[in-house]
């Protein structure tokens, strides 16, 4: 699985972002899309993520500020950002879990990830 993602930026505190992150694979496909972020120094954190029923996750400190959805029909996941504050800055990287079967019916799980988008938020 390709994935793109695109949409961070430099956003004052208080403002908003949309991340987007397409994939090359049918969305309705992949078990799991997620969103995760890396600030300097710090270890990488999952954001929200979405699974292909529908259902949400999100980290305490980002609930009821970010929504994480899904485009079907444009194979993208989507992370609306609101009410950013300074220590939302990082690195954004979506991943994609999906699982297979091989011939014999072993599951096969496996996540890709993709390039990621850095957001800034000023205090």
């Amino acid at each position: 699985v390709q994935l793109q993602a695109s949409g961070g930026g430099l956003v004052q505190a208080g403002g908003s972002l949309r991340l987007s992150c397409t994939t090359s694979r049918r969305i309705d496909t992949i078990r799991i899309m997620a969103w995760h972020r890396q600030a300097p120094g710090k270890e990488r954190e999952s954001v929200a993520e979405i699974n292909s029923g529908g259902t949400t996750k999100y980290r305490d400190s980002v609930k009821g500020r970010f929504t994480i959805s899904r485009d079907n029909a444009k194979n993208t996941v989507y992370l609306q950002m609101n009410t950013l504050r300074p220590e939302d800055t990082a690195f954004y990287i979506c991943s994609a879990e999906t699982l297979d079967y091989s011939d014999d019916g072993a599951p096969i799980v496996a996540r890709a990830w993709g390039q990621g988008t850095q957001v800034t938020v000023s205090s």
